[in-house]
């Protein structure tokens, strides 16, 4: 939870309302005391994972079988010894 002053909320709106996009609550104060709370929106954030999750199963329909051979090869080929 984040605290910002009502002055900085003014100057700063649209940045602000980024980070409670993504996530973050913000406290509105003003002289010090919270007059105000803004807050992602639940229901913004479910449709958002839910159309995140169809578009990767959309592109798993998609992408080229692998074995289980060759995801371990992958694995293995990026490690450093």
């Amino acid at each position: 939870m984040k605290h910002v002053q009502a002055t900085e909320l003014k100057a700063k709106l649209a940045e602000l309302l980024d980070e409670v996009e993504r996530g973050q609550t913000l406290v509105v104060t003003r002289h010090g005391k919270p007059i105000a709370r803004i807050m992602p929106d639940e229901e913004a954030a479910i449709e958002r994972s839910r159309e995140a999750m169809q578009r990767i199963m959309e592109a798993r329909e998609k992408a080229p079988k692998v074995t289980v051979e060759e995801l371990l090869q992958w694995r293995d080929d990026g490690r450093r010894y």
